[in-house]
């Protein structure tokens, strides 16, 4: 492990994202030009002295999954990502696994919807962005333990994800939908281990979901509407649609409403109830 170097790298690329790029916004008093220590770790899912120790060089080994949420929090591209890894003395994600950095293209767009909520999922359902007003409308997914930043986990062996209700049957629907989304992910990365391991959990946490998955009862993601029940604005039905993003097996949830209804100014509430949620950092 080379600690100088990994904290050179590190503080470099701290230091060239614009908080809006992650959906935050600069304020008035900001000192620096990227992100603060206290943001990083905010996205990463780590401590702030975790941060503090890495940029100083005298940090731990980080683990596999550390050294993931840090390059995906950071924002860098596969190669910069490997060149972490290699300085933390670890093997970088092998050629065949589901990736989970996103391209900048894609944050750019991200970026951009500003009035709609976006979600930017992995090939198996990871949390890998979500933009101000997806915080405001599901709560902030990054607080998610890491590890545990899935939506198909979270739903069916977790409490996250509780803001969104479904019938029975929008339910059923949903499970297949997240099983078909699961067998599709094992049939084009049948060695990545986070997806092994994922399985392996649901399929013996859930009796339900395990049932389906050996029945083969599954289904393509498609469009639908889903029901929210917000805190603060109350219940919200909203168009649900699934944009793909093929290069990568990453998909993006954008949320929306039909223009002069309820649920159309709700959304214009959440986007600055989101904005300010993305900003209350420590």
């Amino acid at each position: 492990m080379d600690r100088l170097e990994l904290a050179r790298v590190l503080k470099s690329a701290r230091a060239r994202i614009a908080p809006r790029e992650v959906g935050l916004t600069a304020g008035p008093r900001r000192r620096v030009t990227g992100l603060r220590r206290e943001e990083v770790a905010l996205l990463a899912g780590v401590s702030v002295e975790y941060i503090v120790r890495l940029e100083q060089g005298r940090g731990p080994r980080p683990s596999t999954q550390v050294l993931k949420a840090l390059t995906q929090a950071l924002r860098l591209e596969p190669d910069e990502r490997d060149q972490v890894f290699r300085l933390a003395g670890s093997t970088p994600p092998l050629a065949g696994w589901i990736e989970m950095s996103i391209r900048p293209s894609v944050l750019r767009l991200l970026q951009r919807l500003t009035d709609l909520p976006t979600v930017v999922l992995s090939a198996k359902g990871d949390v890998l962005a979500q933009n101000p007003m997806a915080c405001g409308l599901l709560g902030d997914l990054s607080r998610w333990p890491e590890g545990r930043r899935n939506i198909i986990w979270q739903r069916i062996l977790g409490t996250g994800h509780a803001r969104v209700t479904f019938t029975p049957e929008e339910e059923t629907t949903w499970t297949q939908q997240s099983v078909g989304l699961l067998r599709t992910a094992l049939s084009r990365y049948p060695h990545d281990p986070e997806l092994g391991s994922l399985i392996k959990e649901l399929t013996t946490g859930s009796e339900r979901f395990r049932s389906m998955w050996e029945e083969g009862r599954s289904t393509v993601h498609r469009s639908m509407r889903k029901t929210i029940d917000h805190p603060e604005v109350g219940r919200l039905v909203l168009d649900c649609d699934t944009l793909l993003l093929p290069d990568t097996d990453q998909s993006m949830i954008v949320y929306s409403a039909a223009a002069g209804t309820r649920e159309a100014s709700a959304l214009d509430v959440l986007r600055v109830i989101g904005t300010e949620r993305m900003s209350a950092l420590p």
